[in-house]
């Protein structure tokens, strides 16, 4: 990983990410030339078709008309696609990182920052004079340039009024300060709000890193849905002492008291916060199934397989860690007994060689044995 986070990255404009991170990161849009050179996206039409009719893929299809604008949903049949005119639509699918691992590593590109914060690849595929509106993202995005090329105007601005009556988010005024021609390989990196509006010069593919970043309300009520299943309150209201009323439509203020001291024998610490987000954090997208084995191995065998071929995470996998616990897609466990540092390399790399696998301690082969068996890490 130390190579990561102290070369000089091509990605970055030549930049270690120290210094991107310092200079850009929630400051200024970037524009990289050749961020990656001779790269021409990962996916034909065709395939990006394919995977827009999946019922298990997300997928939107944006048309532009003049002022007017329309937005679907998928899954789409194979005979719409075909059908639409020459110009000025945009088909996106999410998650491609999910779908093949060329894409999955594309985007592990970026870990130079935590996969807690990485969204997802999305795709995109626009005909010529395609786009989605001018329009403003409240996360960091890299935009990363495919087959084709994409006209980008950009900038920072105060009014983010949308017009009103759309189907898709678009700023009712749009004043861009920079704009810049995207060739295949470049790429352009923008702050939170930065406004910006991408139109296909001719048909082609955008690639968009985004970055999880939940705000706090949405933070607050994950938190509350998971403490309501981690939460424990014996007892039960009670008035042994209650008198008759003249008033029964009133909430009493014995009741509302003896409520107030149940709930506020409700507690969390940081280590209740730190649970809460590292399951959320690890949680799969809601249309992620994992692939069980089927024919799950033994202990034995696979224990032998590990020691041959050594263990990739499946690229649906979330594997993340603080001291306490490992946050495995979800679930959260205890750090198996002995040394760490091979399993925290596992979810930081992703993957270990056979020749490292000696070296882990029996709990962690016992833990790796069940993921295998929940499809969540593959051998050989």
């Amino acid at each position: 990983m130390s190579n990561l986070t102290t070369a000089r990255l091509p990605l970055l404009g030549n930049r270690t990410p120290a210094t991107f991170l310092r200079r850009f990161w929630q400051k200024e849009a970037l524009l990289v030339r050749s961020a990656i050179p001779n790269f021409a996206g990962l996916h034909t039409r065709a395939e990006l078709f394919a995977l827009a009719g999946r019922d298990d893929v997300e997928a939107r299809l944006v048309i532009r008309g003049g002022r007017t604008w329309t937005l679907e949903h998928g899954p789409f049949a194979a005979r719409l696609l075909r059908s639409l005119p020459p110009t000025d639509w945009t088909l996106l699918v999410q998650g491609a990182n999910l779908e093949s691992d060329a894409a999955d590593a594309l985007l592990r590109r970026f870990a130079f920052l935590p996969y807690a914060r990485l969204d997802d690849l999305m795709v995109s595929y626009a005909a010529p004079g395609g786009g989605v509106g001018a329009h403003f993202d409240s996360y960091d995005v890299f935009l990363l340039q495919g087959f084709g090329r994409r006209r980008w105007r950009y900038g920072r601005q105060q009014d983010l009024a949308l017009r009103p009556g759309l189907p898709v988010k678009i700023l009712r005024r749009f004043d861009p300060e920079h704009g810049a021609i995207l060739a295949p390989g470049d790429m352009l990196y923008l702050p939170p709000a930065y406004a910006h509006d991408g139109i296909a010069v001719d048909a082609c593919t955008t690639y968009s890193i985004g970055f999880r970043a939940s705000s706090h309300q949405e933070l607050a009520e994950a938190f509350f849905d998971w403490m309501h299943d981690h939460t424990e309150l014996p007892g039960r209201y009670a008035d042994p002492d209650a008198i008759p009323t003249r008033e029964p439509a009133r909430v009493g203020t014995a009741m509302v008291r003896q409520a107030a001291a149940a709930l506020a024998r409700v507690r969390w610490n940081r280590a209740t916060v730190a649970r809460f987000l590292g399951t959320m954090l690890s949680e799969p997208k809601p249309h992620v199934v994992f692939n069980r084995p089927a024919t799950p191995l033994s202990r034995a065998r696979f224990d032998a397989k590990l020691r041959r071929h050594g263990v990739q995470l499946d690229r649906r996998t979330q594997w993340l860690y603080d001291d306490e616990a490992i946050f495995l897609n979800g679930n959260m466990a205890p750090w198996p007994e002995g040394d760490r540092h091979l399993l925290m390399r596992l979810a930081n790399l992703r993957a270990l060689a056979a020749a490292e696998i000696a070296a882990l301690p029996p709990q962690a082969y016992e833990f790796l044995h069940q993921a295998h068996g929940d499809g969540y890490l593959h051998t050989g």
